[in-house]
């Protein structure tokens, strides 16, 4: 007999387990900003949005290894000329297993949460799934 019935629901949607408050920096933040914003919150991305705080891009940890792979890093260079542009988003009323299948599908450990005026409401990392797994898991066990 399976663990879980499949007429069973869960219903966790993405804002169950989001982080909050986001946390974001401006298009023109110096790099070396973003990076000292990830290590102060022990975070491994920065929301980046526009001055009307839309969300356009994403700084992670793999934008700044490129950025200090190529010399990027101690000049001020703005985060829009490293940043992931237009990333992937879902929205809060969304189940985690679209979250789960987005993440799968575009190679990402980083979802963005907006509203429907795509501004930031919070973050979905890999590590919030897993988190929400074992809660699960130890449920039923």
């Amino acid at each position: 007999m399976p663990v879980i019935r499949r007429s069973r629901k869960f219903p966790i949607r993405v804002a169950d387990i989001m982080s909050t408050p986001p946390i974001t920096a401006g298009e023109n933040a110096p790099v070396e900003e973003i990076a000292k914003i990830m290590n102060e919150n022990n975070i491994g991305s920065v929301m980046i949005v526009d001055s009307r705080g839309v969300l356009t891009g994403i700084i992670t940890e793999r934008d700044l290894i490129y950025a200090i792979a190529n010399g990027k890093i101690g000049k001020g260079l703005p985060a829009y000329m490293i940043m992931t542009e237009n990333p992937v988003t879902i929205e809060p009323g969304s189940p985690i297993d679209e979250a789960l299948q987005k993440m799968r599908e575009n190679n990402i450990r980083h979802l963005p949460v907006v509203n429907s005026e795509k501004k930031p409401v919070g973050m979905v990392s890999l590590r919030d799934v897993i988190d929400a797994v074992l809660a699960f898991i130890k449920v039923f066990t």
